[in-house]
């Protein structure tokens, strides 16, 4: 038999993770988020660790952050790093995981830039040096039984009133590109606002009164999946608003959460998900629904607004396709 473990969690109250912390000796394992310790660090100043392992590392992906800096101060003599997208947009968020790891081993964060970043002919060289010290396993390697999924790009057409508003914008934003010279900054936020004309012209358009083409399409989908749960996810908390408005004009039950949702209230929406039988659709924003929820009860995914990165995309998406998944999984895209 495995002998027990015991387990502190350090939460609630400073006093309270206090407490644990100097008594850190007396467990055998610390469960805390990247937050709280980012908060109590100090206290860990003279605790030397076993070991430290990080979930959802990509959370030290910014080499620059509080965060990171913290938890790399952390004393420990074996560190291990898990993440199912150690790379999300470029390669110094791979360095800065194993910076934590193996300090030194990818050389300093200069030199690895200058090496490996927008070089691809080093590529190879990179691949070689981490391949050691990487075990990697996919989802079908480990869990053999999980169901097929079915991936399908919808396209959706503008209706006429939406298309004219779109290329009304359009050519509003050549115009003042032509006359003004914008910077970068300014043309990304332009290209922002189309993005979300092309989903939502209501949140763009003052008074507009043409349909909303893509919202249309998705009420015909949930409407048309009686027997499924379904995840609908977007980057625009006011698209998702948007969609809370027309879920309760048709009377269909729903769950909601973005970003401000505090953690102990995600727990709670997703139980009451996975349980309820009334519940038909959950909304969620992308950045704040890409990690930590099991929604295995859903076997449909939608995602209103493609994302740039198709990893942040993916990682969203699976929030449904994983262990306990029982049925055929179909994500919209």
């Amino acid at each position: 038999f495995a002998p027990s473990l015991n387990v502190a969690l350090v939460n609630s109250t400073k006093e309270y993770r206090s407490k644990i912390i100097n008594n850190a000796n007396n467990y055998d394992v610390l469960i805390t988020t990247y937050s709280l310790l980012r908060n109590d660090i100090n206290e860990y100043a003279n605790i030397e660790f076993e070991t430290i392992i990080l979930d959802e590392a990509q959370n030290i992906k910014n080499p620059d952050s509080l965060i990171t800096k913290a938890i790399k101060t952390i004393n420990a003599d074996v560190r291990f790093a898990l993440s199912g997208t150690p790379v999300e947009n470029n390669l110094t968020e791979l360095w800065s995981i194993f910076d934590f790891i193996m300090p030194g081993y990818l050389y300093n964060k200069n030199k690895f830039e200058k090496i490996f970043v927008n070089n691809d002919k080093n590529y190879n060289h990179l691949k070689n040096l981490i391949k050691p010290f990487m075990l990697r396993r996919t989802k079908k390697e480990v869990i053999d039984e999980l169901p097929e999924k079915i991936e399908q790009k919808f396209y959706v057409e503008m209706e006429k009133e939406h298309k004219r508003a779109y290329k009304s914008f359009v050519n509003l934003i050549k115009r003042r590109i032509l006359e003004n010279d914008e910077d970068n900054m300014t043309v990304f936020s332009y290209l922002t606002k189309l993005r979300q004309l092309s989903i939502a012209p209501e949140i763009i358009v003052k008074n507009y009164k043409g349909k909303n083409s893509k919202l249309e399409i998705l009420m015909n989908i949930i409407n048309s999946q009686k027997d499924r749960k379904i995840l609908v996810f977007s980057q625009f908390t006011k698209v998702l608003k948007l969609i809370e408005d027309r879920l309760k004009e048709e009377n269909i039950n729903y769950s909601y959460l973005d970003g401000k949702t505090e953690a102990k209230e995600r727990i709670k929406l997703v139980d009451d998900f996975n349980k309820s039988n009334d519940k038909k659709v959950f909304l969620i924003s992308l950045k704040a629904g890409g990690t930590g929820l099991n929604l295995t009860s859903a076997s449909m995914v939608i995602h209103f607004d493609p994302w740039w990165n198709p990893a942040i995309e993916d990682q969203a998406t699976d929030r449904a396709h994983r262990f306990g998944q029982k049925r055929c999984y179909k994500a919209y895209i």
